[in-house]
């Protein structure tokens, strides 16, 4: 199955912005690349086909693949806490995702919604499980070419609206204050999304992960 080819490119585009304050521009290809991670991850739980050698194509490395790992962390605990709001998400928008236009409307609007009274890493993390969802209602229905309208679509919010919040906390390293790692020496794969397996502890309540900061 094809699902995000040309996504591969943001991995090596995204890692400079780490080295350094990162650029609007730089934020934008960390993010699509860690949506890209997210939504394999959900097509994976999903089991939606993806065989090892073709998700190994696509790893993240080095600081982008520790932050995806908290990510992933995160979404886990989020969507267990609020399964329902996490899934068939396009029957909930009552959308059709044949049509890519009303896929990047109604994902925006819901993005706009959920930043509506601030910003937050929780936040942050509810926008990427509604992406990572929606990717799932995509292909299941038979639209995977739409994964990629969603991963633009959230590029493109974050640098329009989330830039400027992500660089005053020096990029998206910040997210791993989210979590502690509970083992000196982890053995990370990005794929394996639960809390045991990243050897993370959450370190915050969903609670204090959504309240504005």
């Amino acid at each position: 199955m094809e699902v995000l080819r040309r996504s591969s490119v943001f991995a090596a585009e995204a890692m400079y912005g780490f080295e350094c304050l990162p650029t609007d521009k730089e934020l934008m290809s960390q993010s699509k690349a860690l949506c890209r991670d997210y939504i394999l991850s959900r097509l994976h739980l999903a089991g939606l086909g993806w065989s090892k050698a073709e998700l190994n194509l696509h790893m993240s490395s080095g600081s982008l693949s520790e932050v995806s790992a908290v990510l992933l962390c995160l979404g886990d605990e989020l969507e267990c806490m609020r399964p329902s709001v996490y899934k068939n998400v396009a029957r909930q928008l009552n959308i059709s995702v044949s049509i890519e236009s009303m896929v990047t409307d109604a994902f925006l609007a819901v993005a706009a919604e959920i930043f509506s009274t601030g910003i937050t890493w929780g936040k942050v993390v509810s926008l990427y499980a509604v992406a990572g969802a929606l990717a799932v209602d995509c292909v299941q229905q038979g639209q995977p070419a739409t994964v990629h309208t969603i991963i633009d679509s959230l590029g493109q919010f974050v640098r329009k609206f989330l830039a400027p919040w992500l660089k005053k906390r020096g990029g998206w390293m910040d997210i791993t204050k989210c979590v502690v790692k509970s083992d000196p020496a982890p053995e990370p794969h990005w794929l394996a999304s639960s809390t045991e397996s990243f050897k993370y502890l959450l370190t915050t309540l969903y609670v204090y992960i959504m309240k504005e900061q």
